[in-house]
């Protein structure tokens, strides 16, 4: 769901002028419809202009539209993340900065901006950006000086430009779309909506789709479905009852529309819904949703379980804090023993005392995580779930993928050797975890440069070593949080980067942290897609 945040009318005198701000760097980022920001930490504040083009942001958990008559804040210790939606170039400057200030009651931020910011003058503002650009990475001292000053300006302008939004008061559009969120399950037309907002029914159609980048009836599908698939994960509910619910009298029609949107009939769904199985750990989501089953609770963030995020956070009611590997356990188990799941599958590493509370919560099932490999742990919780026959169909159709991805791969690559280097802070590691291991050197065959007898590495290396392997690939993973990239940025420039043979072939691939950190069948199945996707060309660069 898309959010909306912007200034409120109490920030209007928000005193500024004992806070100093310095800009740490400002990037101009370009790219077509396969383009994206990975979802990283930030301990800065990052301030998002957009020049051109339409996509997505998400900071923290809220989602935002992109768009040009508007900048976008995040805060410092949060997440943030885009991708480009349409054929359009996307051109975007993202400035990072610090504020630094004295403590304030109720530990307000130093800068008042959060979120959404909608802008007049954004041409204004473009062209400031642009001037910073240029001065920043200017041959002259004084110029880059100098784009400190501008940087303030910016700052200036856009909170003498931000639309604020009155507390009692929002925009006619917002309304209607509030309004279709709290009556969902009413006779909604877009004539009623027309009307809310004073103009004619096209022009409403045109403008919601411009502005939410949907049209109104699919947002008010998308309400519909989505509320239907947390009635659904209630016990002894009847297909009657959720149709009605949601604002569909006709069942027929309600299970049409629900098959022709989730993928599945919702008798099916429902069928799926009734053991009420918690995931205590992201991997866990994984070993599930290959046996198809989608959990009633699991860990869900935008950065650190992204795909799961994306794709079933609608699906699962009941969402556990992902934030910095179970950072929050305690809250997690809070939140546990309110939902009431039937069982609770975990990884055994747990500390005595979160497992003693864990337990409290409902039956565990602990997966032997050091002692059996990714296989017997999808066999051993399918065994628990009574899904054995599900585990070995998956897992025979794993290994028919595999083998035909081996020889696609061979056909591409030969007998090229491959190198994984992970960057954190500002060390280079020759690196392999246990998914990298099984996938790419046992399953796949890749043959790789290090020599270590080990299958699980990692080992902190200079650049001088790294060429000295001389791989013909490097799979890449930056992590992404301030620091490594900016010496990922630095690393880039320097002579003895750019003298390496993987990178004179422009054979240096990038790869994410989810799913290649991620122990699990459903997140290896995904390490073989991406592969094949990245050597048949069809990839993003």
């Amino acid at each position: 769901m898309i959010h909306n945040e912007s200034v409120k009318e109490e920030d209007a005198d928000f005193l500024l002028d004992d806070v100093l701000f310095k800009l740490r760097d400002i990037e101009l980022v370009k790219g077509d419809c396969d383009w994206r920001i990975e979802q990283q930490f930030t301990i800065s504040y990052v301030l998002l202009v957009v020049i051109n083009g339409q996509g997505r942001l998400s900071i923290g958990t809220h989602d935002y539209r992109l768009r040009p008559d508007t900048v976008y804040v995040c805060s410092p210790k949060q997440t943030f993340g885009s991708v480009v939606e349409q054929s359009d170039e996307m051109q975007m400057f993202l400035l990072k900065f610090d504020a630094v200030g004295e403590a304030r009651q109720g530990e307000k931020p130093l800068f008042p901006l959060v979120g959404e910011v909608p802008i007049h003058s954004t041409g204004q503002i473009a062209f400031m950006c642009e001037a910073i650009y240029s001065q920043r990475y200017s041959q002259d001292g004084l110029e880059r000086f100098r784009s400190q000053v501008t940087f303030q300006e910016l700052l200036y302008c856009i909170l003498k430009n931000s639309r604020l939004i009155p507390k009692d008061s929002q925009t006619a559009l917002e309304r209607t779309k509030e309004y279709m969120e709290e009556h969902y399950n009413d006779n909604v037309t877009i004539d009623q909506l027309a009307r809310m907002t004073e103009i004619s029914p096209k022009y409403f159609v045109d403008l919601f789709k411009k502005t939410y980048g949907i049209s109104a009836i699919d947002y008010l599908t998308e309400l519909r479905i989505n509320r239907a698939k947390q009635f659904m994960a209630q016990t002894n509910v009847k297909l009657q009852d959720v149709a009605r619910q949601v604002g569909y009298n006709d069942p027929f029609y309600f299970s049409r529309k629900f098959k022709k949107e989730v993928g599945v009939s919702p008798t099916v769904y429902m069928k799926s819904r009734r053991r009420k199985i918690a995931a205590y750990e992201p991997s866990v989501i994984g070993q599930l949703l290959a046996l198809k089953i989608i959990p009633y609770a699991a860990p869900l963030h935008p950065k650190w379980t992204a795909h799961y995020h994306r794709i079933y956070r609608n699906d699962i009611p009941v969402h556990l804090s992902a934030y910095r590997q179970n950072q929050h356990w305690e809250n997690n188990i809070e939140t546990l023993l309110h939902a009431r799941p039937d069982v609770v599958i975990s990884a055994s590493e747990l500390a005595i005392r979160e497992k003693e509370r864990l337990e409290k919560v409902a039956p565990v099932f602990y997966v032997p995580w050091t002692e059996r490999n990714w296989r017997e742990h999808l066999q051993l919780t399918a065994e628990f779930l009574g899904q054995s026959e599900e585990a070995e169909h998956w897992l025979t159709s794993y290994d028919r993928k595999v083998k035909i991805a081996r020889e696609q791969l061979k056909r591409k690559v030969q007998d090229d050797t491959f190198l994984i280097v992970r960057i954190l802070k500002q060390n280079l590691y020759a690196y392999s975890n246990r998914s990298m291991a099984e996938v790419v050197y046992h399953d796949l065959q890749l043959s790789p440069a290090h020599p270590s007898d080990q299958p699980v590495y990692n080992q902190r290396i200079t650049l001088e070593q790294l060429a000295s392997f001389d791989a013909d690939h490097l799979l890449l993973t930056v992590c992404q949080e301030t620091e490594t990239l900016e010496y990922w940025k630095t690393l880039q420039y320097s002579m003895l980067w750019q003298e390496l043979k993987a990178v004179r072939n422009n054979r240096v691939h990038l790869i994410s942290s989810d799913p290649w950190y991620e122990y699990s069948a459903s997140a290896h199945e995904r390490i073989v897609d991406e592969l094949v996707r990245i050597f048949s060309g069809n990839y993003p660069k």
